[in-house]
């Protein structure tokens, strides 16, 4: 019975994570795809401490490996991945025609950079094509179509853009000779920000997270979180936010962290008494939250890092705030719940004792320790990330069974460069949709198109943003989301209606990352209803009402940015933290249908506005929205209600 979660996480895996889905048998072409893979990682170890190459030969040779192990591991359809016993002939020409087109330029690093001046040969142009349509076939592999498509869109822009009648979408277009060379050999197209800053930061933090599962710490994680909420109301739904707010710590992606702690979580909510789709939604709203989550945020962040021109320090603290109104929302949405539904928690007696927790693996939280205190003292994220390495494998030491001997070295090393394959693919195609706006100007036109569309309102131009961030969401993962809109959308609303920079970028990010809770399509979601065998709709839209506050703590941090610590001062920063704490209770009771008793439709109307004007960091609007909550709570004290049968956890 024990292994059937497992069973089960796999296959929801390989369902919706589509960095899953790669073959199982592939011969001897395993020696190359190891060999491939250990070197990628020893490489980026390598470069992390010694210094990188220039930023173009950096990406050339992360992208490059990363194009040949794609077409070695990922079939060209989904279902031949179990059924093809070995490497087709074409995928292997693949996988070496894509290393030899982007190792091409460093080979030619030096001719390359004078063809700027005196032109491409067409041996440059042909060889930029090529590896633009490989790099679109490699991400439609690992990532899916519709990337893929946004991407073909922008470049058929470029293309036939003076052929739209449109006149704020019009351009004069451009050939194919120009744009395969801007997109492929200049630093706006593919090895722009996003390629450079992923060679650089993410590939050494997606390594750190590999090393850290290879010790016990998510056993740990869940251990610790029932610790500390098991025996409270609700506590197994308690349990599953504060696990997966700290397996977020580690992990940035929605569906992993549904999966890997919704396997032990969700059976136990459901055993609690709680419905299949809340019990799914639970794990899926706050796994996503993990991207959020310092100091292992999605790989955005550090692009967000070069475009804002930031430290990481400084993104992580801006960050923290809102990471907590968010797991605090579906904490109290989960409270409320289980209020209503009669929960108890488990017995003390069933439950571990923190004390003896920390004493007996509290040495496993010292690589995130380390990765912090290193990043707010001033070390470069590249070196943070080398020094938690060097302590995850320093813990993994300590036990036996996580003791690294020659074999498992190996291993993990080649899943660095595995686990890494998605990342990169999907911020290359985001170069070439990011390289169309630059030489298209796309960005100065879609700002007029929101300032004409919104008419000069930053309400509505937020709007806008938001359902374009929700709607790209659905088919590009938050990395390539991020990048676009960061692109696009963002520059409209610093530029046009004043807003702060990290203000603007953290709206179109957190947008970027709810879209894997927002119906229809809602990865995480569904994973979730995946392991709750629960209505993937329904799971999805219990998601989106458990993690109400990322659609409402965006549009706060815009008109008044002290949430994301801009011009902040002490006295208003605990003002602001401790009423939108408050807000939050008034939001997600009413959004659940329950305070201190079930609540009348009117009741919850007037919670879900009270809780808005005590989230809005104003003294009037948080006085009258306090006085409001209390109000409601007199009302709901002053009212009898029937005892429903109590239920009860046991183990």
């Amino acid at each position: 019975m024990k292994a059937q979660p497992q069973i089960d996480a796999q296959e929801i895996l390989e369902k919706y994570d589509k960095e899953n889905q790669f073959r199982t048998q592939i011969g001897k072409w395993a020696w190359v795809v190891t060999f491939l893979g250990v070197a990628l990682t020893v490489f980026h170890l390598y470069t992390g401490y010694f210094g990188t190459l220039p930023s173009q030969k950096q990406g050339a040779v992360h992208l490059g490996t990363a194009l040949g192990i794609i077409f070695l591991l990922y079939p060209a359809r989904k279902a031949w991945r179990n059924t093809q016993k070995k490497v087709p002939w074409y995928d292997v020409t693949l996988a070496f025609t894509a290393m030899y087109v982007t190792y091409h330029k460093i080979f030619f690093f030096d001719s390359i950079l004078q063809s700027r001046v005196s032109g491409y040969s067409p041996l440059d142009i042909f060889i930029s094509l090529l590896g633009v349509v490989l790099v679109l076939e490699a991400t439609r592999r690992t990532v899916g179509l519709p990337i893929v498509l946004v991407a073909s869109v922008a470049i058929l822009y470029a293309i036939f853009g003076k052929y739209i009648p449109t006149q704020i979408l019009s351009h004069p277009g451009f050939s194919i000779d120009r744009i395969g060379p801007n997109l492929w050999y200049r630093e706006s197209g593919v090895f722009g920000t996003p390629i450079q800053i992923s060679a650089k930061f993410i590939y050494l933090f997606l390594f750190f997270g590999v090393m850290l599962v290879n010790t016990p710490i998510g056993k740990f994680f869940n251990d610790l979180a029932f610790s500390l909420t098991g025996r409270f109301t609700g506590g197994t739904a308690k349990t599953a936010v504060v696990a997966s707010a700290l397996q977020g710590t580690v992990s940035g992606s929605s569906v992993g962290n549904t999966v890997a702690t919704g396997s032990f979580t969700i059976p136990m909510m459901k055993k609690a008494g709680f419905k299949p789709e809340f019990a799914g939604a639970t794990e899926a709203a706050a796994s996503t939250g993990g991207q959020i989550m310092p100091p292992m945020m999605g790989a955005a962040a550090f692009i967000m890092m070069e475009y804002l021109g930031v430290s990481y320090a400084t993104i992580m603290l801006a960050a923290v705030i809102p990471a907590i109104l968010y797991f605090t929302g579906i904490f109290i949405g989960v409270h409320f719940e289980a209020k209503k539904l009669k929960i108890l928690g488990l017995p003390k007696s069933q439950l571990p004792v923190f004390k003896d927790l920390i004493l007996k693996n509290g040495y496993m939280l010292i690589p995130l320790v380390v990765i912090i205190v290193t990043i707010m003292s001033g070390f470069t994220p590249q070196r943070a990330a080398l020094f938690g390495i060097l302590a995850a494998f320093l813990v993994s030491l300590v036990r036996k069974d996580s003791r690294l001997n020659f074999r498992r070295i190996v291993y993990v090393l080649e899943q660095g460069g595995r686990v890494a394959l998605p990342v990169i693919a999907a911020v290359a195609t985001a170069g070439i949709i990011a390289g169309v706006v630059s030489i298209t100007g796309l960005g100065a036109k879609f700002a007029s198109g929101i300032i004409a569309l919104s008419n000069g309102y930053l309400i509505l131009a937020l709007i806008f943003t938001m359902i374009a961030c929700i709607v790209l969401g659905m088919g590009l993962p938050t990395t390539a989301n991020y990048v676009v809109t960061a692109t696009i959308a963002a520059p409209a609303l610093i530029n046009e209606f004043g807003v702060a920079p990290l203000a603007a970028h953290m709206f179109v990010f957190y947008f970027g990352i709810v879209a894997d809770i927002t119906p229809p399509v809602c990865l995480a979601a569904y994973a979730g209803a995946g392991i709750a065998r629960a209505n993937p709709f329904k799971t999805g839209v219990t998601a989106v009402k458990l993690a109400i506050a990322a659609f409402i703590i965006p549009y706060i941090f815009i008109y008044n940015p002290i949430l994301v610590f801009v011009d902040v001062t002490i006295l208003k920063l605990l003002f602001s933290v401790v009423t939108a704490l408050l807000g939050m209770i008034g939001v997600s009771s009413a959004v659940i249908g329950y305070f201190i008793r079930h609540s009348r439709t009117w009741e919850r109307f007037v919670l879900f506005g009270a809780g808005l004007m005590l989230i809005i960091p104003e003294v009037l609007s948080s006085g009258i929205g306090l006085v409001l909550i209390v109000l409601i709570w007199f009302i709901q004290k002053k009212r009898p209600e029937v005892d429903r049968d109590t239920k009860v956890l046991a183990v």
